[in-house]
């Protein structure tokens, strides 16, 4: 009785190993949630006074995860639910809540002055620094950021409000933009990316 030899070409057997090596040894990138700008050539730097009077810039912060947003203490939404939400992200975190600084840069230089500043960011948490210069320095570091404000009338004796971008820029411990987080993102999200950035 004739035995048909049914051979598999050399070649397949090769790429069969190789397919079955690069599954065995594959392991899942993480991602990060938030909106990656990592080499964006803007949002290079600041150069703004802290609560306490202190001159800063990004460098100040090297070797910190840094969490940088816009806003105004006279903000009724969207700047405390941020402010909140980051401060619930760097209490998730720990004792490494330590290496993350959250930095809250005033666009209203003629109402949020360093005393009401310095009452308002230990709402949220005593270590976020909250950051302002003059109209000329409040446009400038806007501008760097890519970050629109606009003075809207309200037409009563609350003044104005501000229109303004909402979001949260990231920053690694190496001083280098990273990513966009959004103004709603949950708390889960921001800590899944802190974590990230610390590694």
């Amino acid at each position: 009785m004739h035995k048909e030899n049914f051979a598999y070409p050399w070649w397949l057997a090769i790429l069969l190993v190789i397919w079955l090596a690069g599954c065995l040894n594959r392991t899942e990138v993480p991602q990060f949630r938030g909106t990656d700008i990592g080499g964006a050539a803007f949002a290079r730097d600041f150069h703004l006074a802290d609560q306490n009077g202190r001159m800063r810039s990004l460098g100040d912060f090297r070797g910190k995860v840094v969490l940088l947003t816009f806003g105004y203490t006279h903000c009724p939404d969207v700047c405390p639910t941020t402010l909140a939400n980051l401060a619930a992200a760097v209490a998730s975190l720990g004792e490494k809540g330590k290496q993350v600084q959250v930095l809250f840069v005033t666009l209203d230089p003629a109402r949020d002055k360093p005393a009401l500043l310095a009452q308002y960011m230990p709402f949220f948490n005593r270590d976020f620094l909250a950051l302002y210069g003059d109209e000329r320095e409040t446009s400038a570091a806007a501008a760097e950021f890519h970050v629109y404000y606009q003075k809207q009338d309200l037409g009563s004796a609350a003044g104005y409000a501000l229109d303004h971008s909402a979001g949260i820029f990231a920053f690694d411990p190496a001083g280098r933009l990273r990513l966009h987080i959004a103004y709603d993102s949950n708390v889960d999200d921001i800590v899944h990316d802190v974590r990230l950035l610390m590694n």
